[in-house]
């Protein structure tokens, strides 16, 4: 007898291709979790002051802070290079220092993004500012949170 009249081979291939399938999925799949991995300790989240109050924030994680400057709280240091400020969305501020040139749009009134962390006295210790000249640049989140304060200003295009 042959080993094809015993139905052997033609199911001992379809095994070999299961595995060699399965095999290729699982190192898909490890790859993938890989990838993610790497890519989470790289995530940058962006936070509003109210989101940042409401966080449980690792010492040390780096996140975004988005928000206006609010008014007549930009403080130059006696070094004349750190700058303190505070950040509001309206519901929530959140004090902000600064070691280096500020963008030449940053105002007080002015919709800024931070990158830094949130020090365990509370003050967010940037390590970079960004000035947004429009709505274009601004979070959905903070947007959202302008609108409804009544603070939006609309700009013409």
């Amino acid at each position: 007898m042959s080993a094809t009249s015993t139905g052997r081979t033609p199911a001992t291939r379809k095994k070999k291709r299961l595995y060699a399938v399965l095999a290729g999925l699982t190192m898909l799949g490890v790859a993938a979790a890989l990838v993610l991995t790497a890519f989470e300790d790289n995530i940058v989240f962006f936070y509003s002051p109210t989101d940042i109050t409401q966080k449980d924030l690792r010492p040390g994680q780096t996140v975004r802070l988005g928000g206006l400057v609010e008014a007549d709280s930009v403080k130059k240091a006696d070094d004349g290079v750190t700058t303190e400020f505070v950040i509001t969305d309206t519901n929530k501020t959140i004090s902000v220092r600064y070691a280096g040139l500020l963008p030449d749009l940053f105002r007080e009134g002015q919709g800024v993004v931070t990158q830094g962390t949130l020090g365990s006295d509370g003050i967010f210790l940037a390590s970079e500012v960004l000035a947004k000249h429009d709505e274009n640049y601004m979070p959905k989140e903070v947007a959202d949170a302008l609108k409804k304060s009544g603070n939006w200003k609309e700009t013409e295009k």
